[in-house]
Protein backbone atom coordinates (compact mmCIF):
# COMPACT_ATOMS: atom_id res chain seq x y z
CA UNK A 1 0.00 0.00 0.00
CA UNK A 2 1.54 3.27 -0.96
CA UNK A 3 1.95 5.66 1.66
CA UNK A 4 -0.31 8.17 0.61
CA UNK A 5 -3.19 5.64 0.59
CA UNK A 6 -2.33 4.33 4.07
CA UNK A 7 -2.30 8.20 5.43
CA UNK A 8 -5.71 8.84 3.83
CA UNK A 9 -7.02 5.66 5.35
CA UNK A 10 -5.55 6.08 8.68
CA UNK A 11 -6.62 9.29 8.98
CA UNK A 12 -10.47 8.35 8.13
CA UNK A 13 -10.60 5.68 10.62
CA UNK A 14 -9.74 8.36 13.18
CA UNK A 15 -12.36 10.71 12.03
CA UNK A 16 -14.55 7.91 11.67
CA UNK A 17 -13.55 6.57 15.53
CA UNK A 18 -13.24 10.63 16.78
CA UNK A 19 -17.35 10.83 15.86
CA UNK A 20 -18.30 7.78 16.73
CA UNK A 21 -17.32 8.34 20.63
CA UNK A 22 -18.08 11.82 20.42
CA UNK A 23 -21.68 12.03 21.90
CA UNK A 24 -23.92 9.27 22.68
CA UNK A 25 -24.06 6.03 21.15
CA UNK A 26 -26.15 5.98 17.86
CA UNK A 27 -29.20 4.10 17.72
CA UNK A 28 -29.00 0.70 16.09
CA UNK A 29 -32.91 0.27 15.91
CA UNK A 30 -36.06 2.74 16.25
CA UNK A 31 -35.63 2.72 19.87
CA UNK A 32 -34.28 1.96 22.74
CA UNK A 33 -36.55 2.53 25.59
CA UNK A 34 -34.94 2.37 28.82
CA UNK A 35 -35.29 -0.58 31.65
CA UNK A 36 -34.21 1.84 34.35
CA UNK A 37 -34.80 -1.47 36.97
CA UNK A 38 -32.87 -3.85 35.16
CA UNK A 39 -29.97 -5.58 36.86
CA UNK A 40 -27.88 -5.25 33.54
CA UNK A 41 -25.34 -2.61 33.68
CA UNK A 42 -24.44 -0.99 30.17
CA UNK A 43 -23.20 2.18 29.29
CA UNK A 44 -26.36 3.66 28.74
CA UNK A 45 -29.53 1.56 29.89
CA UNK A 46 -30.64 -1.44 28.66
CA UNK A 47 -33.44 -1.74 26.21
CA UNK A 48 -36.90 -2.72 27.33
CA UNK A 49 -39.01 -5.33 25.42
CA UNK A 50 -40.17 -3.77 22.01
CA UNK A 51 -43.37 -5.37 22.96
CA UNK A 52 -44.11 -3.89 26.06
CA UNK A 53 -43.42 -0.53 24.91
CA UNK A 54 -46.38 1.87 24.65
CA UNK A 55 -46.87 5.47 24.33
CA UNK A 56 -46.72 6.46 27.73
CA UNK A 57 -42.85 5.03 27.27
CA UNK A 58 -42.25 8.62 25.04
CA UNK A 59 -44.59 10.86 26.97
CA UNK A 60 -44.25 12.71 30.55
CA UNK A 61 -46.46 15.13 31.79
CA UNK A 62 -43.90 17.41 32.77
CA UNK A 63 -45.61 20.80 32.85
CA UNK A 64 -43.24 22.42 31.60
CA UNK A 65 -45.49 25.87 31.13
CA UNK A 66 -45.73 26.15 34.68
CA UNK A 67 -43.43 28.59 36.65
CA UNK A 68 -41.13 26.78 39.21
CA UNK A 69 -40.19 27.89 42.94
CA UNK A 70 -36.92 30.47 42.67
CA UNK A 71 -37.30 31.50 46.52
CA UNK A 72 -35.93 28.19 47.88
CA UNK A 73 -32.53 28.08 46.34
CA UNK A 74 -29.63 30.41 47.23
CA UNK A 75 -28.47 31.31 43.90
CA UNK A 76 -32.16 32.04 42.37
CA UNK A 77 -32.58 29.43 40.24
CA UNK A 78 -34.78 26.29 39.08
CA UNK A 79 -33.37 24.28 36.70
CA UNK A 80 -35.99 21.40 35.81
CA UNK A 81 -34.19 18.84 33.83
CA UNK A 82 -36.08 15.96 31.64
CA UNK A 83 -33.59 13.38 30.30
CA UNK A 84 -33.83 9.86 30.04
CA UNK A 85 -34.45 9.11 33.64
CA UNK A 86 -37.35 11.12 34.10
CA UNK A 87 -38.29 9.81 29.92
CA UNK A 88 -37.41 6.25 29.34
CA UNK A 89 -37.60 6.75 25.72
CA UNK A 90 -34.98 8.98 25.30
CA UNK A 91 -32.42 6.36 25.60
CA UNK A 92 -30.01 6.69 22.85
CA UNK A 93 -31.21 9.28 21.25
CA UNK A 94 -28.92 11.78 22.38
CA UNK A 95 -31.24 14.59 23.64
CA UNK A 96 -32.53 16.21 26.94
CA UNK A 97 -34.45 19.28 27.71
CA UNK A 98 -34.33 21.90 30.69
CA UNK A 99 -36.81 24.82 31.62
CA UNK A 100 -35.00 27.12 33.86
CA UNK A 101 -36.36 30.09 35.86
CA UNK A 102 -34.63 32.66 36.97
CA UNK A 103 -35.61 35.26 40.15
CA UNK A 104 -34.52 38.27 39.70
CA UNK A 105 -31.21 38.82 39.85
CA UNK A 106 -30.89 34.88 40.19
CA UNK A 107 -28.38 32.82 37.88
CA UNK A 108 -27.66 29.28 37.25
CA UNK A 109 -23.77 29.59 38.53
CA UNK A 110 -20.93 28.44 36.67
CA UNK A 111 -20.78 24.72 35.93
CA UNK A 112 -20.32 22.36 32.80
CA UNK A 113 -22.11 19.69 31.10
CA UNK A 114 -19.61 16.73 30.78
CA UNK A 115 -21.77 14.86 27.95
CA UNK A 116 -23.34 17.65 25.95
CA UNK A 117 -24.06 20.82 23.66
CA UNK A 118 -26.35 22.94 25.01
CA UNK A 119 -28.51 25.36 23.01
CA UNK A 120 -30.33 27.64 25.27
CA UNK A 121 -33.67 29.64 24.23
CA UNK A 122 -34.93 32.65 26.30
CA UNK A 123 -38.79 32.53 27.06
CA UNK A 124 -39.39 35.64 29.36
CA UNK A 125 -36.66 37.84 30.49
CA UNK A 126 -33.61 39.43 29.49
CA UNK A 127 -30.09 36.87 30.47
CA UNK A 128 -26.89 37.72 30.84
CA UNK A 129 -24.71 34.84 29.48
CA UNK A 130 -21.36 33.36 28.69
CA UNK A 131 -18.76 30.73 28.40
CA UNK A 132 -15.07 30.22 28.93
CA UNK A 133 -12.81 28.93 26.88
CA UNK A 134 -10.04 26.10 27.91
CA UNK A 135 -6.71 27.05 28.79
CA UNK A 136 -4.51 28.21 25.90
CA UNK A 137 -1.31 30.36 25.81
CA UNK A 138 -3.18 33.34 26.16
CA UNK A 139 -5.55 32.17 29.16
CA UNK A 140 -9.33 31.66 29.19
CA UNK A 141 -11.32 33.56 26.94
CA UNK A 142 -15.06 34.81 27.53
CA UNK A 143 -18.04 34.66 25.38
CA UNK A 144 -20.65 36.49 26.41
CA UNK A 145 -23.72 38.32 25.62
CA UNK A 146 -26.90 40.05 26.68
CA UNK A 147 -29.86 37.94 25.52
CA UNK A 148 -33.47 38.81 25.40
CA UNK A 149 -36.93 37.19 24.64
CA UNK A 150 -36.67 34.79 21.72
CA UNK A 151 -32.69 34.85 21.58
CA UNK A 152 -30.47 32.02 21.14
CA UNK A 153 -26.76 31.32 23.00
CA UNK A 154 -25.01 27.90 22.33
CA UNK A 155 -22.53 26.81 25.17
CA UNK A 156 -20.01 24.07 23.55
CA UNK A 157 -19.64 20.64 25.55
CA UNK A 158 -17.45 20.50 28.40
CA UNK A 159 -16.98 24.45 28.44
CA UNK A 160 -17.38 26.20 31.71
CA UNK A 161 -20.94 28.32 31.24
CA UNK A 162 -23.31 30.59 33.00
CA UNK A 163 -26.52 32.39 33.20
CA UNK A 164 -27.67 35.32 34.92
CA UNK A 165 -30.67 37.26 34.90
CA UNK A 166 -29.56 41.34 35.16
CA UNK A 167 -32.93 42.46 36.41
CA UNK A 168 -33.96 43.32 39.58
CA UNK A 169 -37.41 43.48 39.11
CA UNK A 170 -38.37 40.86 36.65
CA UNK A 171 -37.79 37.22 35.97
CA UNK A 172 -36.77 35.10 33.57
CA UNK A 173 -36.96 31.83 31.42
CA UNK A 174 -35.40 29.95 29.63
CA UNK A 175 -35.68 26.23 27.48
CA UNK A 176 -32.41 24.43 27.26
CA UNK A 177 -31.69 21.40 24.84
CA UNK A 178 -28.95 18.98 25.11
CA UNK A 179 -26.82 16.90 22.93
CA UNK A 180 -27.38 13.92 25.25
CA UNK A 181 -29.85 11.42 27.13
CA UNK A 182 -27.76 12.16 30.58
CA UNK A 183 -25.83 15.22 30.19
CA UNK A 184 -24.62 15.77 33.49
CA UNK A 185 -23.51 18.89 35.16
CA UNK A 186 -20.93 19.84 38.01
CA UNK A 187 -21.24 23.28 39.46
CA UNK A 188 -17.94 24.73 40.09
CA UNK A 189 -18.24 26.22 43.51
CA UNK A 190 -20.45 23.04 44.56
CA UNK A 191 -17.81 20.53 43.47
CA UNK A 192 -14.57 22.84 44.33
CA UNK A 193 -15.76 23.77 47.90
CA UNK A 194 -18.99 21.45 48.75
CA UNK A 195 -16.96 17.63 47.82
CA UNK A 196 -17.63 14.89 50.27
CA UNK A 197 -14.83 14.35 51.95
CA UNK A 198 -13.36 17.99 51.03
CA UNK A 199 -10.38 18.57 49.05
CA UNK A 200 -7.66 19.70 50.99
CA UNK A 201 -7.39 22.99 51.96
CA UNK A 202 -3.97 23.43 51.59
CA UNK A 203 -4.70 22.03 47.62
CA UNK A 204 -7.35 25.19 47.19
CA UNK A 205 -5.05 27.62 49.37
CA UNK A 206 -2.44 27.24 46.74
CA UNK A 207 -4.98 27.31 43.77
CA UNK A 208 -6.64 30.44 44.47
CA UNK A 209 -3.84 31.75 45.87
CA UNK A 210 -5.78 32.86 49.67
CA UNK A 211 -5.06 32.13 52.95
CA UNK A 212 -6.53 28.78 54.18
CA UNK A 213 -8.93 30.35 56.58
CA UNK A 214 -10.46 31.76 53.38
CA UNK A 215 -10.92 28.22 52.36
CA UNK A 216 -12.05 26.99 55.23
CA UNK A 217 -15.06 29.51 55.56
CA UNK A 218 -15.71 28.45 51.82
CA UNK A 219 -16.18 24.61 52.30
CA UNK A 220 -18.15 25.47 55.52
CA UNK A 221 -21.06 27.07 53.13
CA UNK A 222 -24.14 24.72 52.28
CA UNK A 223 -23.17 24.07 48.42
CA UNK A 224 -26.94 23.57 47.50
CA UNK A 225 -27.66 21.84 43.96
CA UNK A 226 -30.31 24.19 42.07
CA UNK A 227 -31.79 20.90 39.70
CA UNK A 228 -35.02 19.76 41.44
Amino acid sequence: MAPSTYFLLASLLAFATSQAIASDPSPLQDFCVADIHSPVKVNGFVCKDPMAVNADDFFKAANLDKPRDTMKSKVGSNVTLINVMQLPGLNTLGISLARIDYAPLGQNPPHTHPRATEILTVLEGTLYVGFVTSNTDNGNKLFAKVLNKGDVFVFPQGLIHFQFNPVHDKPAVAIAALSSQNPGAITIANAVFGSKPPISDDVLAKAFQVQKGTIDWLQAQFWENNHY
